[in-house]
């Protein structure tokens, strides 16, 4: 019998679809009518770049964006980059329309809710806040405190720890296979992958390793199979 559900954040609880790159496209604007002396297009192509390199949680892009133009960090370019990005990105944020009463139904009916996601403690922990999610979740465990990330079996473990909950008796949604589901299969916990769709090469691990796995395209589908 299952007791915990845990959740990835990121599509699969809200929608992040084009948000980010609407958010990085004003922050680019706004720091170029202060002074950027590069057009939209080529803030943009730098700004990318350097995302590429440091990856999407790392929290100081636009301070390597003006050092890489001017030599120099630029903060009050910089600061006007954060700002921008934040506004937009979180009145951006919009939740799947299930997830609410998903997360409502769930509790009612007794399980312990979690969420194992790759990034930054407090910038998901924010996410969460700003969606108005925070107070549904018993556990919070990230990337940066396991010190690995998803599929990673330690942070699946360091979860579970911490929910006090056997893997046996947890659950995995998630939206990226091998991440979320692969991650918590290895471990023993059992998966539903949500808001995506298996790929030929998943499709054949999955024969290969003889799991049924259920796939749903809505997150309130997830309640049919717990």
């Amino acid at each position: 019998m299952i007791k915990a559900v845990f959740f990835d954040i990121d599509d699969t609880l809200y929608d992040t679809s084009g948000f980010a790159r609407l958010a990085r496209k004003a922050a680019i604007n706004v720091m170029i009518d202060a002074g950027l002396p590069l057009s939209s297009d080529e803030a943009y192509k730098l700004l990318k770049e350097i995302i590429k390199e440091k990856g999407s949680n790392y929290d100081k892009h636009f301070n390597i964006l003006t050092r890489r133009v001017f030599g120099e960090e630029k903060p009050l370019l910089i600061a006007l980059g954060m700002i921008t990005y934040h506004n937009v990105k979180f009145a951006l944020l919009r939740l799947f329309p299930k997830t609410p009463s998903t997360l409502i139904y769930l509790k009612s009916k007794g399980y312990h809710l979690g969420v194992i996601s790759d990034g930054i403690t407090i910038k998901q922990w924010e996410k969460l806040i700003r969606l108005g999610l925070h107070h549904f979740f018993d556990e919070v465990v990230t990337s940066e405190e396991a010190g690995v990330a998803k599929p990673d079996e330690r942070i699946f473990q360091l979860a579970l720890n911490r929910m006090g909950c056997q893997a046996k008796k947890s659950i995995m949604i998630g939206n990226k296979f091998n991440k979320d589901i692969v991650g918590a299969l290895n471990i023993g916990m059992s998966a539903i992958l949500v808001n995506s769709e298996l790929t030929p090469d998943e499709k054949e691990y999955l024969e290969e390793n003889n799991i049924e796995l259920n796939v749903v395209s809505n997150i309130g589908d997830i309640i049919e199979f717990l």
